[in-house]
């Protein structure tokens, strides 16, 4: 019954009620009025509330959904995944005292997600406030393409990243990665290597690794972002500081083109040291891609010279067809298919084998090899390694060049270091066979102990013959060309060599590739070290000769990273140095 419907009812029964008295029906009809009135209002106000509450909530969950996207990281409402599941460690390389080499640091790389973007040309101005070196019309282009994701910076500053982040640009964000950082610099540039931008290695042990089968885990998904046990080198990041500084100090001296060395343990095989240089800066490695990617020790071959007169000796003698008390006519040039050899201080007289040595004659050394014959000498140098490629784990190893056809001149020619070409490193490693006792052992970058190297080891010349060697490398030391080579008390043995430079297939008499193999102590050698440098202009006492730069860095090499090295010098009890006697 409607609220009109039940007034006129009650008019209707106070009309006939008795005694024509209408107050209680007034009475009830006030009454029952008010009643309804509150009850009206009380239903109003019951609206409003949950107006009010409905409004709350929706508030309080608008404002709770805007916290929880103030908090999150960027990736959280993006539409693009997590770069933590693709973006995979790598092990961190130490030096064998485990000092880092090589680790993976975190950072960040700015992305866009194109349809998302509001105004490219505004997004590209501000964008330009904090990165300037930006290709403005690339990033337009990225920025207007069809894709939903497109990089647009690699690897940014935490700075950088908080300065984009304020300019508040819809379709921006930034992706965690990894980014490979080596605290050295360039002091090891050419044994670490680098990775490129998504963290693979492509050069050094760090491409080795990869190699060894981190790129094929990688490439099926099976890496992750957990932290891996480091490797450990074989090289003292002490020793490799050292040999970079005097290396480098020595190409700027003596106006060199190019230089290095190696510092290796002759009775394991261990490279303590190696760096060549110009080098680079793996953490920035395009800055050097011109010449500083090139590590001449191992990936670059050259004509060493008459260091190689070492090798020639050792074969004459390994092959009984020599002794120490022999002697050989170098009073004439030796004239053969239109080429003169002869010496380069030469003595014109008979000169015994310890003369030929020392006074590195071309002649002497030619007859030697004569003596013993072309199938013997080449079958001699591939025996120590030297016309054949450089087993190691270093992936930049490059395979020596010989004649195709070996004939007498070539012979002549290769007896004093002219007509192979090989590896400042290759070079070493014969050098150390010839003064361990005979045990050509393969280099390594890794750390190896003496009776893991007897293991590998192969007897390629008698102990007689190392014995001989190195007494004459100690006799050149104190009266031949190795004498700047001395360091008193730690009795250092040498050769010298000085090539004539290739250029455009002509040697340039105006221009030597020098090198100094040196091995101390060399009454019980421990290490070999080889220096070379390209191209000098000058060296000590005005000469540009190996005996007058690079046997100055050998001295300097040796005299600092000894002590390091656990090399005690020998003294007489009056202080002077003690001379080894054969």
């Amino acid at each position: 019954m409607s609220f009109l419907s039940r007034i006129m009812l009650l008019k209707s029964k106070a009309h006939f009620s008795a005694g024509g008295n209408n107050r209680a029906p007034e009475t009830g009809l006030n009454v029952t009025f008010q009643g309804t009135r509150k009850k009206s209002a009380s239903q109003a106000k019951s609206r409003l509330a949950i107006l009010i509450a409905s409004f709350g909530i929706v508030y309080v969950v608008i404002g709770g959904r805007l916290v929880q996207y103030g908090m999150a990281s960027p990736e959280t409402v993006s539409s693009i995944g997590r770069a933590d599941s693709l973006m995979a460690s790598r092990p961190d390389l130490l030096d064998r005292n485990g000092e880092i080499l090589a680790t993976d640091i975190r950072t960040v790389s700015l992305y866009a997600e194109p349809h998302k973007i509001v105004d490219a040309d505004e997004a590209v101005e501000r964008l330009a406030t904090v990165l300037p070196d930006l290709n403005a019309r690339e990033i337009y282009n990225k920025l207007k393409s069809s894709s939903r994701f497109q990089w647009l910076r690699r690897q940014l500053t935490p700075k950088q990243q908080s300065e984009i982040l304020a300019l508040g640009i819809p379709g921006i964000g930034f992706r965690p990665e990894k980014r490979r950082f080596y605290p050295g610099g360039p002091t090891a540039a050419h044994i670490v290597g680098h990775v490129n931008i998504d963290n693979r290695g492509i050069a050094g042990m760090e491409r080795y690794i990869d190699n060894e089968g981190l790129a094929d885990l990688a490439a099926i998904g099976m890496t992750s972002d957990a932290k891996l046990e480091p490797v450990r080198l074989s090289i003292d990041l002490r020793v490799q500081n050292i040999v970079r500084d005097v290396i480098a100090a020595g190409m700027k001296n003596y106006e060199a083109i190019a230089a290095g060395a190696v510092v290796l343990n002759v009775r394991t095989g261990e490279v303590l040291a190696m760096a060549s240089v110009p080098d680079y800066d793996p953490n920035n490695p395009a800055e050097g891609a011109e010449e500083g990617w090139m590590n001449r020790m191992s990936n670059g071959t050259f004509e060493m010279g008459s260091t190689f007169k070492t090798f020639t000796i050792a074969m004459g003698l390994d092959s009984g067809k020599v002794t120490l008390n022999d002697s050989f006519d170098a009073s004439a040039p030796i004239r053969i298919g239109g080429f003169t050899i002869k010496d380069f201080h030469g003595k014109r007289r008979v000169l015994t084998v310890p003369e030929i040595f020392q006074y590195s004659s071309n002649i002497g050394t030619a007859k030697i090899a004569d003596l013993v014959g072309i199938p013997g000498q080449r079958e001699f140098l591939t025996r120590l390694g030297l016309l054949t490629k450089l087993p190691t784990e270093l992936p930049e190893v490059k395979a020596p060049t010989q004649p195709r056809e070996w004939k007498k001149i070539n012979s002549i020619t290769i007896s004093f270091g002219h007509g192979v070409s090989t590896t400042p490193l290759q070079t070493a490693v014969a050098g150390a066979a010839l003064v361990n006792g005979g045990n050509l052992i393969p280099p390594t970058f890794l750390p190896r102990t003496e009776e893991e190297a007897n293991n590998l080891a192969s007897v390629v010349v008698k102990k007689s013959t190392s014995d001989s060697m190195r007494y004459l490398l100690r006799w050149n030391g104190i009266a031949g060309s190795g004498k700047r080579a001395l360091v008193p008390g730690f009795n250092v043995g040498g050769k010298t060599g000085t090539a004539d430079k290739v250029v455009n297939g002509r040697y340039a008499h105006d221009q030597n590739f020098n090198a100094f193999l040196a091995a101390f102590p060399i009454d019980d050698p421990q290490y070999i070290v080889l220096t070379f440098i390209d191209a000098p202009k000058t060296g000590e006492g005005g000469g540009r000769t190996a005996g007058s730069n690079a046997a100055p860095m050998v001295r300097d090499i040796i005299s600092r990273t000894a002590p390091l090295l656990g090399v005690e010098p020998k003294f007489g009890e009056d202080g002077s140095a003690l001379l080894v006697s054969y």
